[in-house]
Order: C-alpha cells, then structure tokens, then sequence
C-alpha cells in the first residue's frame, strides 16, 4: 500500500512519466519478493534493514546485474524512503547506508559524422539528376502509398540524428506538434516537460513527403501520432529499435546501434562543430549541465586524436 502511494506521487506530483513509474515499480516490487520470498504484499519498508539492503544488493549481483543496474535500483528504494521519511514519518533511510562499487565510467557511443553522411546519404532533393541517385534514393525520392515504409525508416533515423529526440518522444510526437513552415518540433520530454526544437530544411523536406506517402498509404489526412504504421497506428519502441539497426548494419563500427546512439551521436557533432554547451543542454532537454558534460570528453578525445594523427612533432614521437 504504501508503495502504490509512493507511485501515485511520481506520477500525479511530480510529472514522472509512465515508464519511468513503472521501472520504479519493478525494482520495488523485485526487493519486495526478494525480502518476503515471493509475497511482496507482506513487504513493510519499516522492517527493513541495512543489512537487507546489502544482502539484496549482493544477490543482485550474483545474477549478474551490472553496477549501473544494481545503483538504479538502490536509488528506487532511496527515494521510496525519502518519501516515506517526508509523508510517513519513517525516521531513517536505509539505502543511504550502503555502500555500493562506483560505477564505471563510459563515455557514450556515437557515430561518427562521415558513418551517418554514408548512412543518410544526400538527401534526394539536393540530387542533381535521377542517375544520380542511388536505387535505394530512386525508390524513395516520389511520395507514394508504396514508398511510405523507406520514407517513414529514413526519417525516423534522419529526425533522430538530427534533432537528438529520444526513442520516447519520436513515438509520443504529434502530428499537430511537427510544423514544417516553423521548422519546429514540440516534444514532450522526461517529466512532461515540453522543449521547441528547430530543424533545417532537409527534415522539413522529408517530413512533407513522409506525410503525402502516409496520406496515399492510411488514407488519412492528420494522424493524431506524427509516426503511424502503414493500418495508422503509432509506432512502438521496438520497431523503432529495428528501424535504427536495419538502417546502421554494415555501416558504423560503433558497439551499440540504437535510437539512443543517434541522440548521443546528435550531441557529439554538434559539440565539435562549435554548438554552445547549453544550447546542446536546451535541445536535448537535459536538466542539469552536468549530464552534457559527457560529451565533452568525446569532443576533448576526437581533438587530441586529430592532433596525434596530423601533427608532425605528435607523429615523429608516436615512433619513439
């Protein structure tokens, strides 16, 4: 009971969005089996122990949860408790008293700028004549009932890459929410929090001929979701996932291959093509700078790599 008020209050209070809620009902829910063996309704937080915590905490990594993993889940029960202690008057937090490994740190994958030139290629309109273009280009370059799947894949992977969305927000967009005369997205991101995002031509041209191919294809003329499937409903997350593979395979080097990669692979370029760091913050809709910091160690590494590889001092002492 006390967990479900806990969850109403992410939900209802602060804004946390469905599946972010239900990840923290799934930890929960797995300590709750864990401590009671297989009867979360018994589970009281108030018998809850240190000691619990770590035992749980070693279980956890026994079957072979990641430190990442293990650390997001003992931040559930945290702040479970913070909530307890601040509604319930519970007088202690036991997950501030264990001590759990540091987390690795890694630095996100992208992909590099050259790798997603080859997998978007030019963009057909910007073509000069149609032997030009390749068969791929060719098949998608006219809007039709049977040109509405490539349109739709190339696009969900060119509004990813260029605009840093993620998985979440491309499938949640609106067909009302993507305006082409602006050249404007109104995303709705983590916490219902709203952000304008601007877009250039390319996707602009993209989305318009998305949108004539949708039409001929569903027959209707405004979908509610912006991204529909050839029967009109909207996409899901792992056909998304399928999408952005189909789309990389054979074409990046990069260790992961996900819409997520896109995003990272969106704050990356802009950094080293000279973007403000806040503005990068704005666009991704991160609310601390801190999380946008990352990516300038990738900037800071692709930087002394180039110097390595081009200066002639850097080379002539690589020789030893």
């Amino acid at each position: 009971m006390l967990i479900e008020s806990f969850l109403t209050y992410l939900r209802c209070e602060l804004n946390y969005s469905a599946l972010t809620v239900l990840s923290y009902r799934t930890d929960l829910r797995q300590l709750a089996d864990y401590l009671t063996d297989g009867d979360p309704e018994a589970f009281n937080p108030m018998e809850c122990t240190v000691a619990d915590l770590r035992a749980w905490a070693l279980h956890l990594a026994e079957k072979g949860l990641t430190h990442r993993a293990i650390h997001r889940k003992m931040s559930a029960v945290s702040t479970l408790y913070r909530y307890l202690m601040r509604t319930k008057g519970f007088p202690f937090n036991p997950a501030l008293d264990v001590q759990l490994a540091k987390t690795p740190t890694a630095l996100p994958v992208y992909i590099r700028q050259a790798e997603m030139e080859e997998i978007l290629g030019p963009p057909p309109s910007a073509t000069g004549k149609e032997s030009d273009l390749t068969a791929n280009q060719r098949e998608i370059t006219l809007p039709s009932a049977d040109t509405f799947t490539p349109l739709r894949d190339r696009l969900v992977v060119l509004m990813l890459y260029t605009t840093g969305i993620r998985r979440a927000e491309l499938i949640g967009l609106l067909d009302a929410d993507v305006d082409t005369r602006l050249g404007e997205l109104k995303v709705l991101g983590k916490r219902n929090k709203e952000r304008i995002i601007p877009f250039g031509k390319e996707l602009a041209e993209a989305i318009d001929d998305y949108r004539k191919a949708r039409f001929l294809k569903t027959g209707i003329r405004a979908t509610q979701s912006f991204f529909t499937r050839p029967n009109g409903a909207p996409l899901y997350p792992t056909l998304v996932e399928r999408i952005v593979k189909e789309a990389l395979r054979g074409h990046t080097l990069a260790s992961r291959q996900s819409p997520h990669t896109l995003r990272h692979s969106f704050a990356t370029d802009m950094l080293n093509n000279g973007a403000d760091l806040r503005s990068v913050q704005q666009l991704l809709g991160h609310s601390s700078l801190a999380t946008t910091q990352v990516y300038t160690h990738i900037t800071y590494r692709e930087l002394k790599n180039n110097y390595q590889l081009a200066h002639p001092r850097a080379k002539k002492n690589q020789g030893g």
